[in-house]
């Protein structure tokens, strides 16, 4: 299990140095900002999601059932990582527990949110009380977004195993 002192670092709450990465090197078009340097943190949240993360992913975001897009959970962008991201719709949806109720952490929530919409993203936040209570309102705010926002239909699914004859 992780250190939960530690997570918040990873999220991009005071990365320091060692995260800092040339922004202008990520690729915008093709990999929407994704920070390879914060994949093995990325990798190790996305084994310890929180309560209201795991609803979300498991009845809201998982498998293309927002609508038909694809969403990444735990996803490295800039030197952030997204709780949920969609690259067709730039749209990257955070999770917030207790924790972003205080005044420090509300301010770089600010500051993040602000760096990734300057990059071209939407991010919308739910508290985890939304979350784990309310989740067909958290689900309809989503899904008017994208009817509000999508500029392109969702990609069709890959077609794998498919011969030739």
């Amino acid at each position: 299990m992780l250190d939960r002192e530690i997570v918040p670092r990873w999220r991009g709450l005071g990365g320091g140095k060692e995260l800092t990465k040339d922004l202008e090197t990520m690729s915008n078009k093709n990999n929407s900002h994704y920070n390879k340097k914060l994949q093995p943190f990325a990798k190790a949240l996305r084994s310890d999601m929180t309560k209201a993360e795991a609803c979300l992913w498991k009845y809201v975001l998982k498998a293309r059932m927002m609508k038909g897009y694809q969403f990444r959970r735990q996803r490295p962008v800039l030197n952030y990582i997204a709780d949920f991201m969609c690259k067709e719709l730039n749209l990257i949806i955070e999770v917030d527990g207790i924790t972003h109720t205080y005044e420090e952490v509300s301010l770089n929530d600010e500051k993040r949110t602000l760096e990734l919409e300057k990059h071209g993203f939407r991010v919308l936040r739910y508290t985890d009380e939304e979350v784990l209570q309310q989740i067909d309102r958290v689900y309809n705010s989503i899904a008017s977004w994208i009817e509000k926002n999508a500029k392109v239909p969702p990609p069709g699914p890959r077609q794998r195993g498919k011969r030739k004859l």
